[in-house]
Protein backbone atom coordinates (compact mmCIF):
# COMPACT_ATOMS: atom_id res chain seq x y z
CA UNK A 1 0.00 0.00 0.00
CA UNK A 2 2.88 2.70 0.39
CA UNK A 3 5.54 1.28 -1.85
CA UNK A 4 3.04 0.60 -4.17
CA UNK A 5 0.11 2.80 -3.87
CA UNK A 6 -2.24 -0.07 -3.74
CA UNK A 7 -5.48 0.44 -2.03
CA UNK A 8 -6.54 -1.44 0.80
CA UNK A 9 -9.25 -3.78 -0.91
CA UNK A 10 -6.31 -4.33 -4.03
CA UNK A 11 -3.77 -5.51 -1.08
CA UNK A 12 -6.34 -7.63 1.00
CA UNK A 13 -7.32 -9.20 -2.66
CA UNK A 14 -3.80 -9.82 -2.89
CA UNK A 15 -2.96 -11.25 0.36
CA UNK A 16 -6.15 -13.68 0.53
CA UNK A 17 -4.47 -15.18 -3.12
CA UNK A 18 -0.99 -15.63 -2.04
CA UNK A 19 -2.53 -17.55 1.21
CA UNK A 20 -3.91 -20.02 -1.03
CA UNK A 21 -0.87 -20.21 -3.14
CA UNK A 22 1.50 -20.55 -0.33
CA UNK A 23 -1.18 -23.57 1.16
CA UNK A 24 -1.27 -24.92 -2.20
CA UNK A 25 2.50 -24.97 -1.84
CA UNK A 26 3.35 -25.94 1.47
CA UNK A 27 7.03 -24.57 1.41
CA UNK A 28 8.63 -21.73 2.96
CA UNK A 29 8.35 -18.82 0.40
CA UNK A 30 12.13 -18.16 0.11
CA UNK A 31 12.15 -22.03 -0.83
CA UNK A 32 9.89 -21.87 -3.58
CA UNK A 33 10.83 -22.75 -7.04
CA UNK A 34 9.74 -21.73 -10.47
CA UNK A 35 8.57 -25.33 -10.63
CA UNK A 36 6.43 -25.24 -7.99
CA UNK A 37 4.73 -21.91 -9.12
CA UNK A 38 4.64 -23.28 -12.82
CA UNK A 39 2.55 -26.46 -11.26
CA UNK A 40 0.59 -24.48 -9.29
CA UNK A 41 -0.33 -21.88 -12.31
CA UNK A 42 -1.12 -25.65 -14.35
CA UNK A 43 -3.83 -26.64 -11.76
CA UNK A 44 -5.56 -23.19 -11.54
CA UNK A 45 -5.53 -22.18 -15.55
CA UNK A 46 -7.78 -25.87 -15.51
CA UNK A 47 -9.99 -24.52 -13.49
CA UNK A 48 -10.56 -21.05 -13.73
CA UNK A 49 -11.33 -18.34 -16.13
CA UNK A 50 -8.70 -16.18 -17.41
CA UNK A 51 -9.46 -13.05 -15.54
CA UNK A 52 -9.30 -14.98 -12.32
CA UNK A 53 -6.00 -16.61 -13.41
CA UNK A 54 -4.45 -13.51 -14.36
CA UNK A 55 -5.48 -12.32 -10.79
CA UNK A 56 -3.43 -14.88 -9.30
CA UNK A 57 -0.61 -14.19 -11.55
CA UNK A 58 -1.10 -10.55 -10.77
CA UNK A 59 -0.77 -11.44 -6.93
CA UNK A 60 2.01 -13.74 -7.59
CA UNK A 61 4.22 -11.15 -9.34
CA UNK A 62 3.23 -8.38 -6.32
CA UNK A 63 4.30 -11.08 -3.65
CA UNK A 64 7.28 -12.74 -5.34
CA UNK A 65 9.13 -10.23 -7.34
CA UNK A 66 7.82 -7.03 -5.69
CA UNK A 67 8.09 -7.83 -1.70
CA UNK A 68 10.84 -10.50 -2.06
CA UNK A 69 12.30 -9.13 -4.40
CA UNK A 70 12.50 -12.42 -6.08
CA UNK A 71 12.01 -11.26 -9.58
CA UNK A 72 13.32 -14.12 -11.54
CA UNK A 73 10.87 -16.08 -10.06
CA UNK A 74 7.86 -14.59 -12.00
CA UNK A 75 9.62 -12.70 -15.32
CA UNK A 76 8.68 -16.02 -17.50
CA UNK A 77 4.80 -16.35 -16.71
CA UNK A 78 3.04 -14.20 -18.88
CA UNK A 79 -0.60 -12.65 -18.48
CA UNK A 80 -3.32 -14.19 -20.45
CA UNK A 81 -5.23 -12.51 -23.15
CA UNK A 82 -8.88 -11.59 -22.66
CA UNK A 83 -10.59 -11.58 -25.30
CA UNK A 84 -13.03 -8.77 -25.84
CA UNK A 85 -16.98 -9.82 -25.22
CA UNK A 86 -19.20 -7.02 -26.14
CA UNK A 87 -21.48 -5.55 -22.98
CA UNK A 88 -24.83 -6.75 -22.53
CA UNK A 89 -26.73 -4.20 -20.95
CA UNK A 90 -29.84 -4.35 -19.12
CA UNK A 91 -33.18 -2.66 -20.50
CA UNK A 92 -34.78 0.59 -18.80
CA UNK A 93 -37.92 -1.51 -18.33
CA UNK A 94 -35.70 -4.20 -16.38
CA UNK A 95 -34.17 -1.48 -14.63
CA UNK A 96 -37.70 -0.27 -13.30
CA UNK A 97 -38.58 -3.61 -12.11
CA UNK A 98 -35.44 -3.73 -10.23
CA UNK A 99 -36.01 -0.79 -8.72
CA UNK A 100 -39.16 -1.42 -7.61
CA UNK A 101 -37.95 -4.98 -5.90
CA UNK A 102 -35.84 -2.76 -4.11
CA UNK A 103 -37.50 -2.95 0.01
CA UNK A 104 -35.55 0.25 1.25
CA UNK A 105 -35.62 3.86 0.35
CA UNK A 106 -31.73 3.65 1.00
CA UNK A 107 -31.46 0.58 -1.50
CA UNK A 108 -33.29 2.73 -3.97
CA UNK A 109 -30.94 5.76 -3.58
CA UNK A 110 -28.10 4.02 -4.35
CA UNK A 111 -29.63 2.32 -6.93
CA UNK A 112 -30.25 5.43 -8.61
CA UNK A 113 -27.26 7.19 -7.63
CA UNK A 114 -25.09 4.04 -8.87
CA UNK A 115 -27.48 4.21 -12.41
CA UNK A 116 -27.00 8.07 -12.93
CA UNK A 117 -23.39 8.83 -12.08
CA UNK A 118 -21.73 5.66 -13.29
CA UNK A 119 -19.05 5.49 -10.62
CA UNK A 120 -17.29 2.46 -9.07
CA UNK A 121 -19.05 0.78 -7.02
CA UNK A 122 -16.68 1.55 -3.73
CA UNK A 123 -16.54 5.50 -5.05
CA UNK A 124 -20.01 5.71 -4.00
CA UNK A 125 -19.77 4.06 -0.97
CA UNK A 126 -16.52 6.19 0.02
CA UNK A 127 -18.35 9.86 -0.43
CA UNK A 128 -18.58 11.90 2.48
CA UNK A 129 -22.02 13.36 2.59
CA UNK A 130 -20.68 16.72 4.13
CA UNK A 131 -17.68 16.95 2.13
CA UNK A 132 -18.11 15.50 -1.24
CA UNK A 133 -21.41 16.31 -2.72
CA UNK A 134 -22.80 19.49 -3.61
CA UNK A 135 -26.34 19.27 -3.12
CA UNK A 136 -26.94 21.83 -5.40
CA UNK A 137 -25.16 21.09 -8.78
CA UNK A 138 -25.51 17.66 -8.00
CA UNK A 139 -22.17 17.12 -8.33
CA UNK A 140 -20.00 14.24 -7.03
CA UNK A 141 -16.62 14.32 -5.80
CA UNK A 142 -15.17 11.32 -5.33
CA UNK A 143 -11.36 11.33 -3.48
CA UNK A 144 -9.11 9.02 -4.75
CA UNK A 145 -7.72 6.37 -3.13
CA UNK A 146 -4.26 5.31 -2.84
CA UNK A 147 -4.79 3.46 -6.11
CA UNK A 148 -2.45 4.06 -8.83
CA UNK A 149 -4.87 2.71 -11.64
CA UNK A 150 -8.10 4.27 -10.37
CA UNK A 151 -8.79 7.70 -11.06
CA UNK A 152 -11.14 10.14 -10.59
CA UNK A 153 -13.03 13.78 -11.82
CA UNK A 154 -16.25 14.60 -11.04
CA UNK A 155 -19.52 12.93 -12.17
CA UNK A 156 -23.54 13.96 -11.50
CA UNK A 157 -26.77 12.95 -10.72
CA UNK A 158 -30.15 13.00 -12.28
CA UNK A 159 -33.59 14.49 -10.70
CA UNK A 160 -34.56 11.13 -10.30
CA UNK A 161 -31.66 10.51 -7.82
CA UNK A 162 -31.95 13.50 -5.95
CA UNK A 163 -35.63 13.00 -4.81
CA UNK A 164 -34.81 9.21 -3.76
CA UNK A 165 -31.54 10.60 -1.94
CA UNK A 166 -33.16 13.63 -0.34
CA UNK A 167 -35.92 11.39 0.94
CA UNK A 168 -33.34 8.64 2.21
CA UNK A 169 -31.41 11.26 4.25
CA UNK A 170 -34.27 12.80 6.06
CA UNK A 171 -33.81 9.66 7.72
CA UNK A 172 -30.78 9.63 8.60
CA UNK A 173 -30.17 10.39 12.23
CA UNK A 174 -27.00 9.30 12.74
CA UNK A 175 -23.51 11.28 12.58
CA UNK A 176 -21.45 8.87 10.13
CA UNK A 177 -19.93 10.89 7.53
CA UNK A 178 -20.52 8.26 4.69
CA UNK A 179 -23.72 9.04 1.82
CA UNK A 180 -24.94 5.49 2.22
CA UNK A 181 -23.00 4.09 5.77
CA UNK A 182 -22.83 1.07 4.66
CA UNK A 183 -20.57 -2.40 3.37
CA UNK A 184 -19.64 -3.85 -0.04
CA UNK A 185 -20.99 -6.83 1.17
CA UNK A 186 -24.24 -5.93 2.45
CA UNK A 187 -24.46 -3.57 -1.02
CA UNK A 188 -24.37 -6.99 -2.84
CA UNK A 189 -26.80 -8.47 -0.80
CA UNK A 190 -29.56 -5.46 -1.25
CA UNK A 191 -29.22 -5.98 -5.14
CA UNK A 192 -28.69 -9.65 -4.94
CA UNK A 193 -32.50 -10.00 -2.85
CA UNK A 194 -33.54 -7.97 -5.78
CA UNK A 195 -32.18 -9.97 -8.52
CA UNK A 196 -33.73 -13.04 -6.68
CA UNK A 197 -37.27 -11.41 -6.79
CA UNK A 198 -37.22 -10.04 -10.35
CA UNK A 199 -34.90 -12.85 -12.18
CA UNK A 200 -32.69 -9.57 -13.35
CA UNK A 201 -29.38 -9.79 -12.46
CA UNK A 202 -27.97 -6.27 -11.54
CA UNK A 203 -24.90 -5.00 -9.86
CA UNK A 204 -23.28 -1.82 -9.16
CA UNK A 205 -20.72 -2.54 -11.67
CA UNK A 206 -23.85 -3.61 -14.20
CA UNK A 207 -25.44 -0.22 -13.49
CA UNK A 208 -22.03 1.38 -14.46
CA UNK A 209 -21.44 -0.21 -17.63
CA UNK A 210 -25.67 0.66 -18.33
CA UNK A 211 -24.13 4.41 -17.62
CA UNK A 212 -21.79 4.01 -20.41
CA UNK A 213 -23.95 3.05 -22.63
CA UNK A 214 -26.85 4.89 -22.28
CA UNK A 215 -24.56 7.97 -22.53
CA UNK A 216 -23.40 7.11 -25.68
CA UNK A 217 -26.46 6.49 -27.23
CA UNK A 218 -27.89 9.54 -25.81
CA UNK A 219 -24.99 11.22 -27.85
CA UNK A 220 -22.29 11.76 -25.04
CA UNK A 221 -18.69 11.49 -26.57
CA UNK A 222 -17.19 8.82 -25.30
CA UNK A 223 -13.85 11.00 -23.47
CA UNK A 224 -16.57 12.72 -21.50
CA UNK A 225 -18.08 9.20 -20.96
CA UNK A 226 -14.46 8.23 -19.65
CA UNK A 227 -14.02 11.27 -17.71
CA UNK A 228 -17.91 10.82 -16.04
CA UNK A 229 -16.41 7.51 -14.94
CA UNK A 230 -13.27 8.54 -14.00
CA UNK A 231 -10.96 7.19 -16.32
CA UNK A 232 -7.97 8.51 -18.40
CA UNK A 233 -8.39 10.31 -21.39
CA UNK A 234 -7.30 7.63 -24.38
CA UNK A 235 -6.81 10.12 -27.34
CA UNK A 236 -4.20 12.94 -27.19
CA UNK A 237 -6.97 15.01 -28.56
CA UNK A 238 -9.05 13.91 -25.34
CA UNK A 239 -6.03 14.10 -23.18
CA UNK A 240 -4.93 17.57 -23.98
CA UNK A 241 -7.25 19.46 -26.01
CA UNK A 242 -10.92 18.85 -23.85
CA UNK A 243 -12.14 20.96 -21.40
CA UNK A 244 -12.20 19.16 -18.59
CA UNK A 245 -14.00 21.61 -16.07
CA UNK A 246 -16.80 20.81 -13.39
CA UNK A 247 -18.76 23.07 -14.95
CA UNK A 248 -18.41 21.96 -18.58
CA UNK A 249 -18.98 18.47 -17.83
CA UNK A 250 -22.10 19.55 -15.83
CA UNK A 251 -23.61 21.34 -19.21
CA UNK A 252 -22.91 17.97 -21.08
CA UNK A 253 -24.43 15.92 -18.10
CA UNK A 254 -27.37 18.17 -18.07
CA UNK A 255 -27.52 18.46 -21.85
CA UNK A 256 -27.54 14.62 -22.37
CA UNK A 257 -30.94 14.03 -19.87
CA UNK A 258 -30.48 10.27 -18.95
CA UNK A 259 -33.11 9.22 -16.84
CA UNK A 260 -34.04 5.74 -15.64
CA UNK A 261 -37.44 5.68 -14.03
CA UNK A 262 -39.44 7.33 -17.37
Amino acid sequence: MVDLQLCESTANLHVRLIKKNLEAIHKNPMAVTKEDLRAYLIKVKSSMAPSTYKNILASMKRFYRDFLGMKGLVESFKFPEINFKPIKVPSRADLQAFYKALETVRGRAMFLVYATSGLRKSEVLNLNRFRDIDYQKRMLTPIKRGNHSKHTWVSFYNQEAEIELKAYLKTRRDSDPRLFATSKRHVLRIFKKATETTGIKVTPQVLRDWFCVEMGSLGVPDRYVDAFCGRVPKSVLARHYTDFAPEKLREIYENAGIRVLR
